[in-house]
């Protein structure tokens, strides 16, 4: 047998193939990949200091291509297959959302890697939001949605052939593996062409928006896609120069001299002519692109004091008002690394410096101390994964102020772990279980 494509590598040829396929869909999409990446040359260019350390972390490398996507499924049965899907690409589901409680009808994961060196190659993730049919108010609407997506397919049957190959085999060769690829992007592939007919999209158009987009079309397109920024204040300032609408607020935290889990902002969605199966011509808004900004993580005493200072500084109209209040709300939210560190609100990951490997850490000798003598380097981890504010003020701001459900009901965990046929992986403890890793590495007793 052929040697197998590494899970990393596959990863690797999807997401350029992905982002191709959805500059060609969307070419707006295109025009914000060329002004992130100016902005990230002209950020590096201006501090040194920031490009030694992103050098030093294995950053610089994947800057480029790092971004994220973000799909919606109707079923269980296609959440499932998806994550088989993924698998294939060593991505796994980690985390768990619930954005009803933010007027939007999924609960979603996100299908990332998980190790480091996985990490280092190609970050890319996917945000995989599963619908909530009970949220559909109508019960003939919500029994004729169930119809719909029962009778649909959204992958090839090439590409099961090949999930059913790599489960037999246990990977694929670098011939499958691109032929999988093919397969695998017709699934979330644009289709202009609607599969109900125009009273049937109004109906459930009205109810959400998002239940529309889930249920009326052949396949989970994909909605948009994310390239990572060193500056997300300068894309939103310079978007309008290169014919770019931006959504009004940046979400998730202030700008800070140690940036903190996810800043995001978008281009508003846009309005795409669809054909109907009866004939009649519309258009559909929904696909978007999307810039982040990502900071260290932080512990689960770090992310309360934050979703608690977010809640206190709630929204606003205006970004520069609104990055204003923020940023007076977080003062009180430590801004250096010793301090995020030493009172214990961020992750990080820890090396021995030359001194260090020529000197290693004797048993007694505390981590502080070797610290400050330069033995033991101290390096945030950087945040892999979501905020649910954030993403539902992402969705909502490209949905229209409108789609809002009325009644959010009790979302369940167990329901979507059932439905994707696992439990999802837990963040913090990922993170944990790499700031110990990294300690032990050291020679140091894990914390």
């Amino acid at each position: 047998m052929d040697k197998f494509l590494s899970a990393d590598a596959i990863r690797t040829r999807f997401s350029q193939a992905m982002s191709a396929m959805y500059q060609q869909e969307v070419p707006q999409y295109g025009t914000l990949m060329q002004l992130v990446a100016t902005v990230n040359d002209r950020a590096l260019e201006a501090d040194s200091a920031l490009r030694d350390r992103l050098a030093a972390a294995d950053e610089i490398d994947r800057l480029s291509i790092e971004r994220h996507g973000a799909i919606r499924v109707g079923t269980a049965a296609e959440l499932a297959t998806l994550r088989q899907l993924f698998a294939v690409m060593g991505m796994y589901p980690v985390g768990y959302y619930d954005l009803s409680q933010a007027g939007v009808p999924v609960h979603s994961t996100a299908f990332r890697p998980v190790d480091d060196a996985a990490l280092r190659r190609n970050p890319f993730r996917v945000f995989t939001s599963l619908l909530r049919p009970e949220l559909i108010d109508d019960e003939s609407l919500r029994e004729k949605a169930a119809e719909i997506l029962a009778a649909r397919d959204i992958f090839t049957p090439r590409c099961r052939a090949l999930l059913a190959l790599h489960a037999q085999q246990g990977g694929l060769t670098d011939a499958q593996a691109g032929e999988f690829v093919t397969e695998a992007l017709e699934t979330f592939r644009w289709h202009a062409h609607s599969s109900v007919d125009s009273q049937t999209y109004q109906a459930l158009n009205q109810q959400h928006r998002l239940i529309a987009d889930v249920v009326c079309f052949p396949g989970c397109h994909i909605n948009h896609l994310t390239p990572r920024t060193l500056d997300i204040d300068r894309v939103q300032q310079l978007m309008p120069s290169r014919g770019i609408d931006p959504k009004t607020l940046i979400e998730g935290p202030p700008r800070r001299r140690v940036p903190i889990l996810l800043r995001q902002t978008s281009f508003k969605a846009l309005e795409e002519p669809i054909v109907f199966r009866d004939g009649h011509q519309g258009t559909h808004t929904a696909r978007f692109g999307e810039i982040e900004q990502r900071g260290v993580a932080l512990t689960p005493q770090g992310r309360a004091r934050y979703d608690r200072l977010l809640s206190e500084a709630g929204s606003g109209q205006d970004n520069q008002q609104h990055q204003q209040h923020l940023a007076d709300i977080f003062r009180d939210f430590p801004d250096d690394e010793t301090t995020l560190r030493q009172q214990g609100l961020a992750w990080f990951r820890y090396r021995l410096s030359e001194k260090g490997l020529a000197t290693p850490p004797a048993q007694g000798e505390s981590l502080e101390t070797l610290i400050a003598a330069g033995r033991v380097l101290a390096e945030p981890q950087t945040y892999e994964d979501f905020l649910p504010v954030s993403a539902a003020g992402i969705f909502q701001s490209n949905l229209g102020d409108r789609a809002q459900i009325r009644s959010a009901g009790q979302a369940s965990r167990q329901t979507f772990e059932a439905a994707l046929g696992c439990a999802v992986l837990d963040e913090m403890a990922l993170y944990e279980a790499r700031q110990q890793q990294s300690l032990a590495q050291c020679g140091l007793r894990p914390a």
